[in-house]
């Protein structure tokens, strides 16, 4: 269903990866990787969203350090490639990067104007940034990692949020879990969903922690959510 199409920034271009709906202008959504690239989940997932009536982008983050990241967390040697990648993220790089994709997507004449996003594990932290610093419609974080240590960002929310937090995620500990959410009560544009029992990347489709049912109910609220705020 995907093609890829070229972002060009002021630092460089790069590649992303682009489905199209059956429907023509639509709201755009852009997908925010985890630590193994654009990936056959993260495309799965830009499809999906297609599937769903969104022009849905999902822009290569490490390209920077390597273009064309493309691994699984099917063996020892990836997970090891992909930490090594976390490690040498330039995150505020990252977030430049999503704002340019986000303008780049809303100019497009088969895009409405209105433009979402939503990330998982780092992409989950990019979202949570990318509400705080950027002019996407709405934005959805799953298991996002280290959203604790930018709470002071919070301030900055003017678009609606929806965080998943799973209750077990051995990533996001029930301390980080508890600073999220105190940082976060009472904010007017932010809804959190938790899921206990479920630990990271719950609707990570073929991980070891994967979790059908939950995976559907946290797909189902994203889609609601953003079926309010984009169209």
């Amino acid at each position: 269903m995907g093609e890829r199409i070229t972002i060009t920034t002021g630092d460089g271009s790069f590649e992303a990866y682009l489905a199209r709906p059956g429907r023509s202008p639509a709201p755009a959504v852009v997908v925010i990787q985890e630590i193994f690239g654009v990936n056959q989940v993260m495309r799965d997932i830009t499809d999906g969203l297609a599937a769903q009536g969104y022009l849905a982008v999902c822009p290569d983050l490490f390209w920077r350090i390597e273009p064309g990241i493309d691994i699984t967390d099917q063996s020892e040697a990836e997970w090891k490639r992909a930490f090594e990648l976390f490690n040498a993220f330039d995150v505020d790089a990252g977030v430049k990067d999503i704002a340019a994709t986000i303008d780049a997507v809303r100019q497009r004449p088969d895009c409405t104007g209105k433009v979402g996003a939503v990330g998982f594990c780092l992409g989950g932290l990019l979202a949570f940034l990318t509400a705080a610093r950027t002019n996407a419609d709405a934005s959805v974080a799953y298991y996002g990692v280290g959203i604790e240590n930018r709470t002071a960002e919070a301030g900055k929310i003017a678009r609606p949020l929806m965080l998943h937090i799973a209750e077990e995620d051995q990533f996001v500990p029930k301390e980080a879990q508890a600073a999220i959410r105190q940082a976060l009560a009472g904010h007017p544009q932010v809804q959190i969903h938790t899921y206990p029992g479920r630990d990271h990347a719950f609707a990570r489709m073929g991980g070891a922690h994967y979790h059908e049912g939950d995976a559907r109910t946290a797909g189902e609220r994203s889609v609601a959510f953003f079926k309010a705020n984009l169209g």
